[in-house]
């Protein structure tokens, strides 16, 4: 079936003890989104209830409709830098319809069986860009970390860098003690987990930003909290309003559309991975495009924000028990029920814990150590992911992946071309070609005949034998159209001044293209043989 979520076949063999174990994965794992759905709401520029939103529709809808059987699905952090950038110039509203447009392409990308092509980016580009956005979102928390009165912080790196600068005098001590106090509960809650006993199941994440807002209510902080920016968020629940569309603006929309469903179609699909590698099981790629692209067409509807798999809390889940997609629904319920009965809370939750949060989550999510390791690389590996780095943090995402993408190209190419070859039939093992001089040519080409190492036979036009010119391709693995043009322009080129062309060893994706560029018409029958040593005793009884 083309459209089949795993939920249906989650449930073999499934018992009341795999039934406890997903509901108590659910709860964990929702009280865990909690603090992390507003935190990227708030650095995106939004209500914090949007995130909170959207990890309770898409997350619902991701876990119902798709692929993998743990996957957790809601607000991202890599999303924080796209979406903020579209809130600053373009309006929630437009955010709103490119969310729902990145859904028609991503359900559209699984339609289409694309699931499997996101593994071809090489790993290099996601390196860059990935660290390149946990960059940008510590460097984004730090006006709530010191608590710096920056009325609206610009969208882009200088900006961000100038506003910085400017209120650097403005350091709130109090916000900057809170969110010192809530990455050091972090540091320390990592390490001290087994010790914890019972309280060790509940997150580091939750229990900052409890104290912090237990501190803060006690207290009477002079520090922003969710309720002094946000009036808080709504304790009921998310209701559906059509997306408002200016039709002036909405052809704007598809570059960021296709920005969004290319990071959300990469962040689930690694994420989607890394769960298999966790209970050793396959998830099936195309269908969780088609969950994510569902989910993000019906969260703006809802007010929510963009959505795809998120690595810390499906791993989380997994930790947690999980086992079907049974865990990822009771997620969403939790979630919804938290909202309904204890939204009034929320209103104390200072941003600088927040942030902290924030900031502690990006650490995590970049793979630093790899720029620690640079050594171990090549040249262009190393080049490719600083690039990508580089133009993530000061152009945009979009500009960094494509000019990554092309580096990676540009590499593959030479590398590929670097392994193909062409060398002189050895003479000991044929001792007629001793016999007959200069009159035949023999060569052995390796590797693949493609626009990129056409080169080896243009080499070859300008040192033709007298009478007959050999071409062993058993070693060739793949010719192309420009491949296949080459060659015809080298038997134009042995016609035009009396030579034979001969070509022996055709493998069976070579043989398809020749014989399909009409090469093999051309060349007579007996021009063709099964391998090099018939093609020269051939080449020698015509001589």
């Amino acid at each position: 079936m083309l459209f089949q979520p795993r939920l249906l076949h989650s449930f073999q063999g499934y018992n009341r003890a795999l039934f406890i174990k997903d509901v108590f994965a659910g709860l964990t794992v929702g009280v865990v989104a909690l603090p992390l759905a507003m935190a990227f709401a708030i650095a995106s520029g939004l209500k914090p209830e949007a995130g909170i939103f959207t990890a309770i529709i898409a997350g619902g809808f991701i876990s119902l409709l798709g692929g993998s059987r743990v996957q957790i699905g809601g607000p991202a952090g890599a999303f924080i830098v796209i979406v903020y950038g579209i809130v600053d110039r373009y309006g929630v509203a437009n955010l709103l319809v490119a969310t729902a447009m990145s859904g028609i392409f991503l359900f559209a990308m699984g339609l289409l069986r694309l699931g499997t092509l996101v593994r071809f980016i090489p790993v290099a580009v996601i390196i860059g860009f990935t660290n390149g956005i946990a960059f940008l979102i510590g460097l984004s928390q730090i006006k709530d970390f010191f608590g710096l009165d920056i009325p609206k912080m610009p969208a882009h790196f200088f900006g961000i860098i100038e506003a910085l600068y400017a209120a650097a005098a403005t350091v709130n001590p109090v916000a900057l003690t809170l969110a010192i106090g809530s990455i050091g509960i972090l540091i320390l809650w990592g390490y001290c987990k087994s010790y914890l006993g019972w309280l060790s199941h509940l997150p580091g994440t939750v229990m900052a930003m409890i104290l912090a807002t237990v501190v803060t209510t006690i207290l009477d902080l002079p520090v922003d909290t969710i309720g002094s920016r946000f009036g808080g968020i709504p304790s009921g629940l998310p209701h559906f309003a059509w997306i408002p569309i200016n039709w002036d603006t909405a052809q704007f929309m598809i570059m960021p559309a296709l920005t969004l469903a290319m990071l959300g179609s990469i962040e689930s699909l690694l994420c989607a991975r890394v769960a298999d590698s966790l209970i050793h099981d396959r998830h099936e790629p195309n269908q969780e495009l088609m969950a994510q692209g569902i989910a993000n067409l019906v969260s703006p509807f809802f007010g929510g924000m963009p959505a795809t798999g998120t690595i810390a809390r499906t791993v989380t889940n997994v930790q947690s028990g999980g086992r079907t997609p049974l865990a990822g629904i009771v997620h969403a319920i939790t979630l919804l029920l938290i909202i309904l009965f204890a939204a009034p809370l929320a209103k104390n939750v200072p941003l600088a814990s927040l942030a902290a949060i924030l900031i502690f989550v990006a650490w995590n999510m970049g793979e630093w150590r790899k720029f620690f390791d640079l050594k171990q690389f090549r040249l262009a590996y190393r080049f490719t992911m600083l690039s990508v780095f580089a133009l993530t943090i000061v152009v945009d995402l979009t500009v960094a992946v494509q000019i990554g993408l092309l580096l990676a190209f540009i590499t593959f190419i030479y590398r590929i071309s670097s392994l193909s070859r062409c060398e002189l039939a050895d003479l000991n093992e044929f001792p007629s070609l001793k016999e007959h001089g200069e009159k035949i040519g023999a060569y052995r080409i390796y590797g693949a005949i493609f626009f990129g190492a056409v080169q080896l036979l243009e080499n070859i036009e300008k040192h033709l034998p007298k009478k007959i010119l050999i071409l062993d391709l058993k070693n060739v693995i793949y010719i192309d159209a420009s491949g296949v043009d080459t060659m015809m322009e080298l038997h134009h080129q042995c016609h035009a001044a009396g030579v034979r062309l001969m070509i022996c060893g055709l493998a069976h994706q070579p043989r398809d293209v020749v014989e399909r560029s009409g090469l093999s018409e051309i060349l007579r029958g007996d021009c063709q043989y099964p391998n090099l040593k018939l093609g020269i005793e051939a080449a020698t009884q015509a001589i």
